[in-house]
């Protein structure tokens, strides 16, 4: 499997240069992958800017699997949340993109990986029960990711979309950096340390923690950068400090979330990474 140690190409949703409150974003993003020369792509006929949730996984060089994109947040009678549903058939076809189809739901957030492990929430399988037992969707996910590990934590009960990339992060194929807000979970402790996973935690030494401190987690990473989510919070500066610490061979650069993040979600989210 491709993990985000190898990706060099960066894709956003024309959405993200085109609206109006997203647009400082887009250009601090497009102006800081210019600077490294990181081909910054636009992905067309999408419905919101959550690039990762909908786009294929990369497994090998020419090999990207498309997961059936119908999660259970963008359902139900919530006005208005279907159309924002992306289709990622159309968008693949558009920039001229095979895939190989499953009919199985995920969102690529519910993704951390490294070469050989892959971490989800147990969410997986909720989305999933109408059509697979457990032991019949875990064979068909390792065959598709052609991978040996696939570790499922419990989903955050605060968190409706049961996305991973919002609680951890492989620093290397040993170790993860988890959310400080996950420091108490037992339950997903145990279920990393059994598969001999190390975890580093990070911590933010402040009088009042704010809220959006989740979302430093949620960083974009290639080959050569890590762009960091910043708030203009005395967090901003504790984050940024122990991401280079974890990441010593990467350049880390910040950029401006604030409009994203109060959406549910920051710069992984909104981007796909390709090789």
């Amino acid at each position: 499997m491709i993990t985000d140690f190898e990706v060099s190409d960066v894709y956003v949703s024309e959405i993200l240069s085109l609206k109006g409150e997203y647009q400082s974003t887009f250009q601090h993003l497009k102006a800081t992958t210019d600077s490294y020369k990181i081909p910054l792509k636009l992905l067309p006929k999408t419905k919101d800017i959550w690039a990762r949730d909908y786009m294929p996984v990369q497994i090998s060089e020419g090999k990207f699997v498309e997961f059936r994109y119908d999660p259970d947040y963008l359902q139900g009678a919530r006005k208005g949340y279907r159309n924002l549903k992306s289709y990622p058939d159309i968008i693949c076809d558009a920039i001229g993109l095979n895939t190989v189809k499953t009919d199985i739901i995920l969102d690529g957030g519910n993704m951390v990986k490294s070469k050989n492990t892959l971490i989800m929430t147990d969410k997986i399988f909720h989305e999933n029960r109408n059509d697979y037992t457990k032991k019949e969707l875990m064979k068909q996910l390792h065959s598709l990711f052609e991978i040996e590990t696939i570790i499922t934590i419990p989903q955050d009960s605060q968190d409706e979309y049961g996305h991973t990339d919002g609680m951890l992060r492989f620093i290397d194929g040993n170790t993860v950096i988890v959310n400080p807000f996950y420091k108490n979970n037992q339950k997903m402790i145990s279920a990393l340390e059994r598969d001999k996973l190390s975890i580093e935690f990070l911590k933010y030494e402040v009088k009042k923690l704010d809220k959006r401190s989740w979302a430093y987690i949620n960083f974009l990473q290639t080959k050569d950068i890590i762009l960091l989510p910043k708030f203009n919070i005395d967090e901003d500066e504790l984050a940024l400090e122990q991401i280079r610490k974890c990441y010593p061979n990467y350049k880390v650069e910040q950029i401006e979330m604030t409009n994203i993040v109060k959406h549910g979600g920051a710069l992984n989210c909104i981007t796909w990474t390709t090789l």
